[in-house]
């Protein structure tokens, strides 16, 4: 069962008590919280809920990945599945599938059990192949710590290569900011 629209719109709230200027941002969002199709659906436009693991390493590096459908440098992350029943949970399976890391090898960053690290709302361009519209993602970035030795595994499908970037050097830059207020 697809994460409940009450529980995201308490997620975001909470998210929103520790940056309440960022509201605004989230309009998208809150707009498909109001309507009537499934905002974690990638079927829903012009915005849909996405998630993603920004996994910290012993050293204070992030995991990024390379997507091959954009080419570029992420978290490991994607879509909401049925069977993910809090969005942290889709940010797992994501890592687990894409980076081969399981989630008994990590632990939500302390302070962010509930609550994710960033919110963030991008484009995403039109995708004739797969008949999508241009739309937004309206991306929960779950914080997490690598607590066990693990190798990455790459999901060949959809990855191409994987770097661990010092937070200074992380691909966001809300996510950069929002690791340097961690130390």
């Amino acid at each position: 069962m697809a994460p409940a629209v009450h529980h995201i719109r308490s997620v975001t709230e909470e998210y929103l008590a520790r940056y309440p200027g960022e509201r605004e941002s989230l309009t998208l969002l809150f707009a498909a919280l109001d309507a009537s199709d499934d905002p974690t659906s990638r079927k829903t436009y012009p915005a849909h809920v996405t998630c993603s693991a920004i996994l910290i390493d012993g050293d204070r590096c992030v995991l990024h990945i390379v997507h091959r459908a954009s080419g570029k440098l992420l978290a490991p992350g994607g879509h909401n599945e049925p069977d993910d029943r809090h969005p942290r949970d889709a940010a797992l399976r994501e890592l687990r599938e894409e980076a081969g890391i399981s989630p008994s090898a990590v632990a939500p960053l302390s302070g962010y059990e509930d609550v994710p690290l960033d919110i963030d709302v991008h484009a995403i361009d039109a995708n004739p192949m797969k008949a999508e519209p241009a739309h937004h993602h309206v991306d929960f970035r779950w914080a997490f710590r690598l607590d066990a030795e693990h190798a990455v595994t790459l999901q060949e499908e959809e990855v191409d290569g994987y770097e661990w970037r010092p937070f200074t050097s992380a691909a966001s830059p809300t996510v950069r900011a929002k690791l340097a207020l961690l130390t």
